[in-house]
């Protein structure tokens, strides 16, 4: 590979071979060009071989390896990785390995983080990306608990945010000790992260179904046609009024097989970024400030954060280029 020091670049080796068949002696092109005979000798002979595309650069893989370990042993060590979810420093030992050859051995093979695996059958996950915004996208609710007014305990401390969260249950004339919850609804496009979300006082039928028409009308205004929604299979998605909410618009509802978050990946690792950047990035003083922040949130979620996905690119950008390759 070229690197920042490098003599010659693919465009240098076109200039050296061009010098050549001019007629001019290779030695004296090499001198000229700070390089040693030897190399000039074999960008010529590559390129008389293959033409221009002997003159890119190759991977410095050796075509075999014979020290590698066999096929047999790096397939039992796969098999205790998902069968049994053993780590390095354990199968090692079983095969009489170097910990540090089994990592290597499940990099090779993706299966060196747990993660990329799904617990109950140890199957790797497959990773997939619709190819055009609009042809799937992620809803999900996340559950929070209320701030009280005048803050909490991570604002105010113990014994102020205790004082606080009692104020605002009297305030409300409840028996209950506790202030109540706040319901996130969010969805998600599958090709390019752009996200919608909407704090709600509850996850019932009506309300999930008010929150979807709204968000389609909010992918619509930036030039996304939803083809199918999918969600996972809380009771207010299998509800005949949500299900049928998507289908007045030509829009095909989709759930997750129950207990595979994998499936609905891409909202759910929203959500935890808005717990992270959102809800949890500072302390709030009442819940209509906590709630107020989303807008900026989102905001800076869709038009400025970058997105590894995307290649450091916000997900907007995506949007206005769905034909975009980021990796």
């Amino acid at each position: 590979m070229s690197h920042r020091n490098a003599r010659l670049t693919v465009h240098g080796r076109r200039i050296l071979v061009e010098r050549v068949l001019a007629g001019r002696p290779v030695a004296h092109v090499a001198a000229e060009m700070g390089i040693s005979r030897p190399t000039a000798h074999k960008w010529v002979r590559r390129w008389r071989a293959e033409g221009d595309a002997g003159l890119l650069d190759r991977s410095s893989r050796p075509h075999t390896t014979p020290h590698r370990t066999p096929a047999v042993v790096e397939a039992e060590v796969c098999r205790l990785r998902t069968g049994r979810k053993l780590g390095p420093a354990r199968i090692g030992p079983v095969l009489g390995l170097p910990a540090s050859t089994v990592h290597r051995i499940l990099v090779r093979h993706g299966l060196n983080r747990l993660a990329f695996l799904d617990r109950p059958t140890g199957r790797v996950i497959r990773r997939y990306e619709h190819a055009r915004p609009g042809e799937l996208i992620h809803v999900d609710i996340k559950k929070l608990g209320n701030v009280p007014d005048g803050g909490g305990w991570r604002a105010v401390g113990r014994a102020a945010g205790e004082a606080n969260r009692q104020a605002t249950t009297d305030a409300r004339r409840s028996s209950k000790p506790v202030i109540g919850y706040s319901f996130v609804h969010s969805a998600v496009d599958d090709h390019s992260r752009l996200a919608y979300s909407e704090v709600l006082p509850d996850e019932r039928q009506h309300t999930a179904a008010g929150f979807w028409r709204r968000a389609n009308a909010f992918f619509a205004a930036h030039g996304i046609t939803v083809q199918r929604v999918l969600t996972d299979n809380g009771s207010c998605y299998k509800a005949k009024l949500f299900t049928q909410t998507p289908a007045t618009a030509g829009i095909t509802h989709k759930r997750t097989r129950p207990y595979r978050p994998q499936t609905n990946g891409k909202v759910e690792r929203f959500n935890r970024t808005l717990l992270d950047e959102w809800a949890y990035q500072r302390p709030y003083h009442s819940n209509d400030e906590r709630t107020r922040a989303l807008a900026d949130f989102l905001h800076t979620y869709n038009h400025h954060r970058s997105h590894t996905a995307l290649g450091g690119h916000p997900p907007i950008s995506r949007v206005n280029n769905p034909a975009g390759q980021y990796t």
